[in-house]
């Protein structure tokens, strides 16, 4: 994989992560780089969880990344959710 491959694929990842964030009711901490890793792992963890169905963009196969990024945003929601709301 070249850089602009990794790039193009950051960039789909991130957008995926984006509109995961959009469906699902939770917020994801962070900017673009945080949508672009939780983009990342969506697509891998959507990817093993439905398979490489849908269209493709990049290297990206779109169904299965925006399914496993809201899955993901999701969780990273409610992980974010109890850390914030234990205050000493």
């Amino acid at each position: 994989m070249g850089i602009l491959s990794f790039i193009l694929f950051l960039i789909v990842a991130a957008c995926c992560a984006y509109l995961a964030e959009a469906i699902v009711p939770g917020v994801i901490p962070g900017g673009f780089l945080t949508s672009a890793v939780v983009g990342i792992i969506g697509a891998w963890v959507g990817g093993s969880l439905v398979g490489p169905i849908g269209p493709s963009l990049a290297g990206v196969a779109l169904v299965p990344c925006i399914l496993g990024s809201a899955i993901t945003v999701f969780l990273l929601s409610i992980i974010s959710r109890g850390v914030r709301g234990k205050r000493v």
